[in-house]
């Protein structure tokens, strides 16, 4: 049973992968997989999108509150932005994926191998994730999972988490926080 639910999986992740993530399996082993996952999109890079495919006119930075500041050696492609962007953007993010035997009526094993700072996941990768454990359903999927996880970098949950001195840093420091992470995610994800 796990197998062909993996097979499953790994075909439907071919035809449809989600969004910043890919996954499949490590050598022959079905049942060990490698993930990836790219942190969130910065503004910037949509503002660099919006800016070499669209003119001014047609996207108005202004009234979607982003004040855009054109450098003045390359102001088409190098737009300077002054929004607060995801301490995880530009990072790639590795993890490692475990099926059980049972799969799917047990959860995955699922671990970062890349060190990352956040509230939700520890020093061993491991990840503080309900899906992961008590809300588990064997309706979900691997790439639900990974799109959770990619979630998860947008928005951590201070409330439950599997390193409580992050998340108090989190909920009493944002900027000390943010600032550590961008570092962790410069030193170890790029």
């Amino acid at each position: 049973m796990a197998l062909k639910r993996i097979n499953k999986e790994l075909a439907d992740l071919g035809r449809d992968p989600p969004s910043s993530c890919s996954a499949g399996p490590v050598g022959e082993d079905l049942f060990h997989w490698q993930a990836t996952i790219m942190g969130p999109p910065t503004v910037r890079s949509i503002a660099v999108w919006a800016v070499a495919y669209m003119s001014t006119e047609e996207f108005d930075l202004a009234n979607n509150n982003y004040d855009v500041l054109l450098t003045p050696t390359s102001p088409w492609l190098s737009p300077t932005l002054n929004v607060g962007d995801s301490p995880y953007s530009g990072g790639v993010f590795f993890l490692a994926i475990h099926f059980p035997t049972d799969y799917p009526f047990k959860p995955p094993k699922v671990n970062f191998t890349t060190r990352i700072y956040h509230p939700n996941i520890n020093s061993n990768g491991s990840i503080c994730l309900d899906i992961l454990r008590d809300q588990w359903s064997p309706a979900l999927t691997i790439s639900k999972v990974l799109l959770s996880i990619c979630s998860m970098l947008t928005d951590p949950n201070p409330d439950d988490p599997l390193v409580p001195e992050i998340a108090h840093v989190y909920k009493t420091d944002r900027a000390k926080y943010e600032a550590t992470a961008r570092e962790w995610t410069r030193k170890y994800a790029i």
